[in-house]
């Protein structure tokens, strides 16, 4: 393979600010092709990015065999349908998450693609963060020695204030059983962080969940209501070689976005990484070590970040870039390399499920679920 030809499926902000102009940033990619159901949207998005094929029907790009790779930036719901029929198509995905609240059908998806030789990418976006890489290069290196403890949190002040309106969940949702969100919604890209630092395998989880904002204003709706979902929670977890962690999230933290720090603490050494935008930059790493306790920032190795990025970018379009980039070599290199893929997300999507089942139970959860859900 010489190039990509890509087909963006969702036109909306996320598409706009990440999908679109990370691939746009890779000359070794085209997107040929971008699909909405919202005329409007879809319009506007293909002039601004110069795509000249556009189409309110996903089902159109799929029968073409000159596409590549279909990128699924729709709403939550379409997930699942629209990452389905592009495997089935014969198509390489990268989907946003979750692709389904049920881990079994993603792994189902993880061993589809692998049938069929496809790769599959999901929207780890701060997977991708050159700070992120860079930590994992010095873990690996063994900086940190012996992995002793993790902790992982995203913390958004987004709908602090409950006449923010926010997309209800599942409208159909027993409105006293309180619904899964800001551990599903914002918790996944640091338990995806926590998972590819960790060095060993989780084996069991504990936690709760918080409605602290019970009311809000419903978006699509525009009334305000009960909304009964998790808009803080915290969890504790272990691993089978020793460590321990611990991973909070929530909507109603103040602070700046995206809100992301992951740390880790070891035998050797320790570092602390905060993809938050602050003071002009979106990004920090700091480290210490047994012999210099103190902490103190690092300079984000040029080779981490893409072509001409820096720390001073919005951080949406610099994380995208890495992982578009990386999901285009994985493609054009031909090899087994696959990172942040769909048995991933069915790795994150399984510990959150464990996370819920835990707070209805009350109780520690071994880990893996195996069949349950």
């Amino acid at each position: 393979m010489d190039g990509l030809r890509v087909a963006v499926i969702g036109a909306g902000r996320w598409a706009q600010w990440a999908h679109l102009p990370g691939w746009a940033r890779d000359d070794r990619v085209e997107v040929v092709a971008l699909v909405d159901t919202d005329p409007r949207v879809l319009g506007e998005a293909a002039e601004r990015f110069g795509v000249r094929r556009a189409s309110t029907d996903y089902r159109e790009v799929l029968d073409d065999p000159s596409i590549d790779v279909v990128d699924v930036a729709t709403a939550n719901s379409a997930h699942y349908e629209v990452a389905a029929a592009a495997i089935e198509a014969g198509k390489h995905v990268l989907c946003e998450k979750p692709v389904h609240r049920d881990f079994r059908r993603t792994r189902a998806l993880a061993e589809a693609a692998r049938a069929k030789g496809l790769k599959t990418k999901l929207g780890f976006t701060f997977r991708y963060a050159p700070a992120v890489r860079y930590a994992k290069s010095l873990i690996d290196a063994g900086f940190i020695g012996t992995p002793y403890v993790f902790n992982g949190f995203e913390q958004n002040s987004q709908w602090i204030d409950p006449a923010t309106p926010m997309r209800q969940v599942d409208p159909d949702a027993d409105p006293a059983v309180l619904a899964t969100s800001s551990i599903e919604g914002y918790g996944a890209p640091i338990i995806d962080i926590m998972h590819w630092w960790a060095g060993g395998r989780l084996t069991s989880v504990v936690g709760t969940m918080r409605n602290f904002v019970p009311e809000r204003v419903v978006q699509t709706t525009g009334r305000r209501q009960r909304l009964n979902i998790d808009d803080g929670d915290m969890w504790i977890c272990e691993f089978d070689n020793d460590l321990i962690a611990s991973i909070q999230s929530s909507y109603v933290t103040v602070g700046n976005l995206p809100g992301i720090e992951a740390r880790l603490y070891g035998s050797e050494g320790a570092l602390i990484v905060r993809l938050v935008e602050e003071f002009g930059v979106c990004q920090t790493i700091r480290t210490a070590t047994k012999d210099a306790a103190e902490y103190v920032e690092r300079e984000v190795p040029a080779e981490f970040f893409p072509p001409g990025g820096a720390s001073t970018e919005d951080w949406g379009a610099l994380f995208y870039a890495n992982l578009c980039a990386d999901f285009a070599t994985e493609l054009l290199d031909g090899g087994d390399t696959n990172q942040g893929d769909f048995e991933q997300s069915a790795l994150v999507q399984e510990t959150i499920n464990a996370f819920e089942a835990s707070f209805h139970r009350r109780a520690w959860v071994d880990f893996p679920l195996g069949g349950a859900a």
